[in-house]
């Protein structure tokens, strides 16, 4: 059965940090790119930040460049996020997912989300 788990999220005072973690069973997590995204009420889900499988490379929304970090355990099944310099418009929750794209096939498993509150 696979599951994508995320904790971490939480009440936090602007310019603050959390750290985002999903850990993920069920599949073959070291094959898998890896996501976080979120989705901010009345709005749509956009992508925060991916990794690749191996964890070489990196990409971040323009929006938290330089202040988000993503990185990934693959001997513990584990993707994180750090969020550094939080701003109230990081309020949102915050999604995992895996991705595993094949020749004929196409992999894609989410999880239910943490939520991210930024207030004074």
């Amino acid at each position: 059965q696979v599951q994508l788990v995320e904790s971490g999220g939480g009440l936090v005072q602007p310019g603050g940090s959390l750290r985002l973690s999903c850990a993920a069973s069920g599949f073959t997590f070291s094959s898998y790119a890896m996501s976080w995204y979120r989705q901010a009420p009345g709005k749509e889900r956009e992508l925060v930040a991916a990794i690749t499988s191996a964890g070489g490379s990196t990409n971040y929304a323009d929006s938290v460049k330089g202040r988000f970090t993503i990185s990934r355990d693959n001997a513990k099944n584990t993707v994180y996020l750090q969020m550094n310099s939080l701003k109230p418009e990081d309020t949102a929750v915050y999604y995992c997912n895996a991705v595993l794209k094949l020749v004929r096939n196409e992999y894609d498993y989410w999880g239910q989300g943490t939520q991210v509150t930024v207030s004074s």
